[in-house]
């Protein structure tokens, strides 16, 4: 099989996770021949540090990258893919759609959509849509929490490698030494802290810094690390200390290496889409913010996020995570949120843990994608 999957990079990092997991998995665990075309190689090198900005073409990890310009290369028939994968709202140009439509066996189009808990895409997912010019159709393939959706990136053995971190001491030691945090076993909480802005953060600070324990608190580099930095001058320098709070700031990693992280931290929160899914697979406590929409749309997808997340929880912890994640969300004082949150705590890990035992139920984004694809294309050339 040969893909070409299309990623337009929006909000630096997000986009591009998603598109260079699937398409290291379809490579790795398929043998699909990927090629992977991306506008943005600065954002995209920054959790794949091998990337070479300057060039137009090159392979990375058994994936072909090409940079995606307003000038597309010239393509011939040996170019054809079996499935091109339009993702995550971008829009493939002009000139390749006519490339596609000239075929009589034309590839196999899908549109990946972004991840959503919304019980009506139930409905849309995997329905076919007619181009309104050209003889194509495409159809719309949406990730999601239930067995009517895509699912979710998931990795063979992704989970196992996470637990291993998580229970042994030693693998921790390891990941935080190659992380440059040689001495992040002393403290008696980690928490990552990856988030767009957060305009009311400094009282959660100072909880923080007040508290019974000690909080390494680690923030990627990106706008909430530069909004830091303005309230703590210190962070300039990578690292600012104030009684029982350590704040770190830290550069990007690559994927795998994030997903260590993760594992390897007691609190979690996480941003937009990709990391959101690797949180969950991490099976520590998180607190999602989701992508920020006008009008305050992002909210209602937030819970319907959080009706499914919390379905079976008791009530106590419910009410609680529900409070916490809007109050988060809406960029508020999350202070009594968390005191609450913390107590709670390891029941909510408990609960965490069936939550993520009932998605590990369900088959992940890539076999059902593969799966779709295959048989649309048996389908396809039978009936040619």
């Amino acid at each position: 099989m040969r893909c070409d999957l299309f990623c337009s990079v929006v909000d630096n990092f997000g986009d591009i996770g998603i598109c260079w997991r699937l398409a290291r998995q379809l490579q790795t665990e398929y043998q699909w021949q990927v090629t992977l075309w991306v506008d943005d190689l600065v954002s995209f090198q920054k959790i794949c540090h091998s990337i070479k900005p300057e060039l137009r073409l090159q392979l990375q990890q058994g994936v072909l990258v090409r940079h995606w310009t307003d000038v597309l290369p010239e393509l011939s028939d040996a170019d054809k893919p079996d499935l091109v994968i339009e993702a995550l709202a971008c829009s493939i140009p002009s000139a390749y759609l006519h490339w596609m439509a000239a075929f009589a066996d034309k590839p196999l189009w899908l549109n990946l959509e972004y991840l959503s808990a919304e019980d009506w895409v139930h409905g849309c997912h995997a329905l076919p849509s007619p181009h309104p010019q050209l003889p194509l159709q495409k159809y719309f393939f949406f990730p999601g929490f239930t067995a009517q959706t895509g699912g979710l990136l998931r990795e063979r053995g992704l989970i196992d490698r996470l637990v291993r971190i998580a229970g042994s001491t030693d693998l921790q030691q390891q990941f935080w030494q190659q992380a440059g945090l040689t001495d992040a076993m002393e403290y008696q909480q980690k928490i990552s802290l990856f988030a767009y802005s957060q305009a009311q953060i400094s009282p959660w600070l100072e909880q923080l810094a007040n508290g019974c324990q000690t909080t390494l608190l680690l923030v990627p580099k990106g706008q909430l690390a530069t909004d830091l930095t303005q309230l703590f001058s210190e962070l300039n320098t990578g690292r600012f200390d104030k009684k029982s709070l350590s704040i770190r700031v830290l550069d990007f990693m690559p994927q795998p290496m994030y997903d260590q992280l993760l594992a390897c931290c007691d609190i979690n929160f996480v941003r937009g889409e990709d990391s959101v899914i690797r949180a969950h697979w991490a099976g520590r406590v998180f607190i999602w913010q989701i992508y920020r929409q006008e009008e305050q749309a992002h909210l209602v997808k937030l819970q319907a996020f959080l009706d499914k997340y919390l379905q079976h929880a008791p009530a106590e912890q419910k009410v609680c995570l529900e409070k916490l994640h809007m109050a988060w969300n809406l960029e508020q004082d999350i202070s009594t949120e968390f005191a609450l949150f913390n107590k709670f705590r390891e029941e909510i890990q408990i609960h965490n843990k069936k939550w993520q035992e009932y998605l590990i139920q369900q088959q992940d984004l890539a076999s059902n994608l593969v799966r779709f694809a295959e048989n649309k294309l048996i389908m396809s050339r039978n009936f040619s």
